[in-house]
């Protein structure tokens, strides 16, 4: 009796203090389509950007103008979000997990160093979590529809190799700042003409000794605003074509532009120039079986097939191109035995990668889980890769597919937010 009272005691307590002392729930910044971004949202991205520029000694624009960014960020992600739900893509706890605890390893970090990192930059692990998941599922739903949007003939490769092979094997890389003064998909002459005077403006500024990074994050409709405007170290032939012929043979510190394309206006800036060295590339042949946890196939269940197959494998018991045939998931390799032939190991998933580099010849893996599923590999042989022609037609595709991939992604993105329907609401005065 004595315990009963004192629950209804307690319930009266709690309620009382919850009616002297409401709590303000989260409130709906930004109506996206069919999703919100919420004000907790913009807050938790504008300390991110605070923090980082700290770090990196960076000047940063206005609380206001960091806001603005901070929602168009914010509403690109939930564009990409909510178009992987309509694509059903997913990452389940699993594979998120491995994918941190590779992401902690390539770091030199255990997990726990990994959380006591976090700690200190006062950042919660769930928190953290959820930021890696948002970026796995975007960077799939972006690789999905943009992928198919690029091409290259075989006429470009053949002209890129010949130029690698003109510019000889010590090529020089950029390091690239970038400012965009976006126009929309259909500009008007109005249009344009008022965001030529923009950059114009900007560069003013720039030319003036103001800060890049700062003017970045402040007026850049470019994906990379938030950090500076920063695209990191680029080959010549890695950049979009249009800034390729602009920063070619320019100087440390030189600001370019503006330069017109269909985005905008873009201004650059030519942080550093380093020399690119040649190196030798170790290729491994191997050969995989796949299995995807499903509802029907817990995690568990995949593992003890792969391990039984192992079993079975190293006493001769069965043969691994038959077993791949009939049980891999991987479409790709399946019908070939799982045969994933020679390749650079950097091009495998993390996890991936890490078990092949244990192996010797002709071993067998333990059953290992990556974001694709649990894998049973192989190593077939080792080799040190030789300047081959298909090495540089390879090479020449790639860094034609990264530039076109890179200009491309920005044409997607903006033509999904002009075709979204964006409400501002409970905007701060």
């Amino acid at each position: 009796m004595k315990l009963k009272f004192a629950s209804l005691a307690m319930m009266a307590f709690i309620s009382f203090h919850s009616m002297a002392k409401p709590e303000e729930l989260d409130r709906v910044a930004v109506i996206v389509n069919q999703g919100v971004v919420l004000e907790s949202e913009i807050d938790e991205l504008i300390n991110t950007v605070k923090r980082n520029a700290l770090t990196n000694g960076q000047q940063l624009p206005t609380d206001k103008v960091l806001r603005t960014q901070a929602i168009e960020r914010l509403i690109l992600t939930s564009l990409q979000m909510q178009m992987a739900d309509r694509m059903g893509i997913q990452v389940s706890d699993p594979q998120l997990e491995q994918t941190i605890a590779n992401m902690a390893k390539e770091e030199g970090q255990t997990m726990e160093q990994l959380n006591q990192s976090l700690q200190k930059e006062g950042i919660s692990y769930d928190t953290y979590r959820e930021e890696v998941r948002k970026e796995l599922i975007t960077g799939e739903v972006r690789r999905a529809n943009v992928r198919r949007r690029v091409y290259i003939t075989p006429q470009e490769i053949e002209s890129l190799t010949k130029l690698m092979d003109q510019q000889g094997e010590e090529q020089v890389e950029y390091h690239l700042g970038h400012i965009l003064v976006g126009l929309p998909s259909q500009p008007s002459p109005e249009d344009i003409e008022r965001e030529r005077d923009r950059a114009n403006k900007v560069l003013e500024l720039l030319n003036n000794g103001s800060d890049f990074g700062k003017i970045a994050v402040a007026s850049s409709a470019g994906a990379n605003a938030l950090e500076g405007g920063d695209l990191g170290w680029l080959n010549i032939n890695a950049m979009p074509t249009l800034f390729a012929e602009a920063v070619q043979g320019k100087a440390k510190d030189t600001l370019i532009g503006p330069i017109r394309s269909g985005a905008g206006f873009h201004i650059l800036k030519v942080m550093d120039i380093r020399g690119q060295q040649t190196v030798e590339v170790t290729q491994v042949n191997a050969r995989h079986i796949l299995i995807k946890p499903s509802v029907i196939l817990s995690d568990k269940k995949a593992e003890s097939m792969l391990l039984d197959f192992r079993k079975k494998l190293i006493a001769g018991e069965i043969d691994f191109a038959e077993t791949a045939k009939k049980y891999s998931e991987d479409p790709g390799t399946a019908l070939k035995g799982g045969d994933l032939g020679w390749a650079d190991p950097e091009v495998y998933a993390a996890a991936f990668k890490d078990a092949l580099s244990k192996l010797d010849k002709d071993e067998y893996s333990m059953p290992f889980r990556s974001q694709f599923g649990w894998h049973l590999a192989q190593l077939i042989d080792r080799r040190v890769e030789d300047a081959s022609e298909k090495r540089k037609q390879d090479k020449a595709y790639q860094l034609l597919f990264n530039r076109k991939f890179a200009e491309e992604s920005e044409a997607w993105m903006r033509e999904m937010r002009d075709e979204a329907y964006i409400e501002l609401v409970n905007a701060p005065n």
